[in-house]
């Protein structure tokens, strides 16, 4: 019998797994809302997208990058500067300096780039570089201040294009995959434990940026009331057909009130389902992204450039003496990984409608994606996304699930108690106990995780 259910779990673990998540995320919109169920499915669908980006790093190369929060970041940013209005009055009060100041920054690094390239005196780049330095600080200083003391309160930064947010998307991935181009170029040559040290260090460094630079976003001060792709839930609600389609959803229980109460009903259904109706929007859309993603990265992995890469990752030595380049293969999976973090990174903030710099904490959330990663099965494009789902689902409802633990010692003991008020006091730490635990056993039963690699001898 355990073997048979051994065999059956290894040949339909995807649709057991899925079919468990489906089923909790039910439970949850049954017991507590619906808009909840779906908040934290459209979660999960972002979490899946970023844990796909660092698979492909890890799993397909073997790239230990822990700097995922940068280029995250840097997604969300773009969603900023692509689809936020531009700030006129900014723009005519420092716009021009700031030009120069990038256009200078330009010229600096190319030429002391070229000088070095040729070989020529090293104190002649250094002036080049020391000299650039200054007439950029000339030109930054008055800028920045002109910019960041127009309507502070509101604004005092550049804006953006004013384009649709959905380019911001695609921008998003193109400028997380120039900065690890940027990145790449410098740190792809260090091994694996320093690789690490670096992304983690270049992507405190991108958060800094964001966060102390005013006119960029705003720095900490934030951006709000971001554009979105899907209605507004107060558009909706005043809407006469969505109005029309939720009485006639709800008819039976319409007719179970009074007629003096109908009108209040419905007017609190209308607002409850509008929510409802903007997640399930965002969660089509996400969906789409995320099969789209999965489908070229299986198409991908199954090619013979995948199993160059998986081939480069078991073993570099023998790689490379078959004349492969190692290094410009990685900086090319560290790219593509990136990009796809950018890309999560401009829905994150798309879904959430405003940009918060300090939200991103490197420490904390590059651990879960990677977590998502291990739990999941490094190398399975799928795994990934299983990972994501559990994971996130856990992290979300660990809370409700501590205080219904603390609820349930305080009934079975007859009232209030030490551990009982312990539980509560410390709640909110289950989500890391939980964390570790589903790691733990995970990597107990399956080392591969929830959906191993497949073909991985190939």
């Amino acid at each position: 019998m355990g073997s048979y259910m051994a065999n059956y779990w290894k040949s339909h673990r995807e649709v057991i797994s899925f079919s468990i998540m489906a089923a909790l995320l039910a439970y949850v919109g049954i017991a507590q809302s619906w808009a909840l169920a779906l908040g934290i499915f459209n979660l999960c669908i972002i979490s899946s997208i970023m844990a796909l980006g660092v698979n492909i790093q890890w799993g397909y190369a073997g790239l230990f990058n822990v700097g995922i929060m940068g280029f995250t970041a840097l997604g969300g940013l773009s969603v900023v500067i692509v689809s936020q209005p531009p700030v006129i009055d900014a723009i005519n009060a420092g716009g021009a300096g700031m030009l120069i100041s990038i256009v200078l920054i330009v010229l600096t690094i190319f030429i002391a780039t070229y000088l070095h390239k040729k070989k020529f005196n090293k104190w002649l780049v250094i002036s080049t570089v020391v000299f650039g330095y200054f007439a950029i600080r000339y030109f930054y200083s008055d800028a920045t201040r002109a910019i960041e003391a127009v309507n502070t309160a509101k604004t005092g930064y550049l804006g953006g294009l004013g384009l649709p947010v959905v380019f911001s998307w695609v921008a998003g991935g193109f400028l997380a995959a120039g900065a690890a181009w940027l990145i790449g170029k410098i740190s792809l040559g260090l091994r694996s434990d320093y690789l690490a040290i670096a992304t983690l260090g270049i992507s405190e460094i991108v958060l800094y940026v964001i966060k102390n630079e005013d006119w960029l976003a705003r720095g900490v001060k934030n951006v709000t009331g971001l554009q979105r792709p899907v209605p507004y839930e107060l558009k909706l609600q005043q809407s006469q057909w969505f109005q029309e389609s939720v009485q006639w959803l709800h008819q039976s229980k319409l007719n179970l009130v009074d007629v003096t109460e109908q009108s209040r009903a419905l007017s609190i259904l209308v607002s409850e389902s509008s929510v409802v109706f903007v997640k399930i929007c965002y969660a089509g859309i996400f969906v789409s992204i995320l099969i789209g993603m999965i489908v070229l990265a299986n198409l991908a992995l199954n090619s013979p450039w995948g199993r160059k890469v998986r081939a480069i990752r078991d073993n570099e030595v023998a790689a490379s003496a078959m004349g492969k380049n190692i290094v410009k293969q990685h900086l090319q999976i560290f790219v593509i990984g990136s990009a796809i973090a950018g890309v999560a990174g401009a829905l994150m903030v798309t879904y959430s409608g405003q940009f918060v710099p300090t939200s991103y904490q490197p420490l904390r959330f590059t651990f879960l994606i990677w977590v998502m990663v291990i739990v999941g099965g490094s190398g399975n494009n799928l795994g990934s996304v299983i990972g994501a789902f559990v994971i996130w689902f856990l992290w979300i409802e660990s809370g409700p699930m501590g205080l219904w633990l603390a609820e349930t010692v305080k009934e079975l003991s007859g009232g209030s108690n030490s551990l009982s008020d312990f539980l509560y006091e410390k709640a909110h730490f289950l989500r890391l106990v939980l964390m570790g635990s589903v790691m733990l056993i995970v990597l107990r039963f399956s080392p591969g995780g929830i959906f191993p690699e497949k073909n991985k001898s190939m």
